[in-house]
């Protein structure tokens, strides 16, 4: 799906994605998960592995990082409130993007002072998007800091390392 996605973004005609570029992402992906070291998760939806993939980032909040932010395009400032274990962070929805093949997403932001978490999570079908949320927002609910979680709490808490 991810191939797919990206053929399509780039404004190719959308297909499957190529027997060679799966193989290449599934040689390169353990190589970036190690040299992400636990600053990136991934999740697909498991009732439809094709339907929803969410991607959870930490970064450290650097100038460069801030600067970025604030030049986003007018369509990104469009926000909500949305409050998690991590505090008070950002919501922002985009059933229909500007550009026509672009698929529909979700994005989550906390800014911790620090680093700045982001889950973002696409959807290949723009029908559906809307019955996704409320399980998109619990998923954003359930990211912590590993700093932040004590021993012997439930094993679904979710965690990225912020190194």
């Amino acid at each position: 799906m991810l191939l797919g996605q990206a053929t399509q973004a780039l404004g190719a005609t959308a297909r499957p994605g190529s027997k060679l570029g799966a193989w290449a992402m599934s040689q390169a992906a353990p190589m970036l998960m190690r040299k992400a070291n636990g600053r990136v998760l991934v999740w697909t939806w498991r009732a439809d592995p094709e339907l929803v993939v969410a991607m959870a980032t930490t970064q450290e909040l650097t100038n460069e990082v801030r600067r970025a932010r604030a030049a986003m395009p007018i369509e990104y400032d469009d926000t909500e409130s949305f409050a998690s274990r991590l505090g008070a962070g950002e919501k922002l929805l985009m059933p229909i993007p500007a550009t026509p093949s672009a698929p529909p997403f979700a994005t989550y932001t906390w800014d911790t002072g620090t680093h700045l978490i982001t889950l973002t999570a696409l959807c290949s079908d723009r029908e559906r998007f809307g019955t996704l949320l409320p399980a998109l927002d619990d998923l954003a609910r359930s990211i912590r800091i590993a700093d932040d979680v004590t021993g012997g709490e439930a094993p679904e808490v979710l965690r990225i390392d912020p190194a």
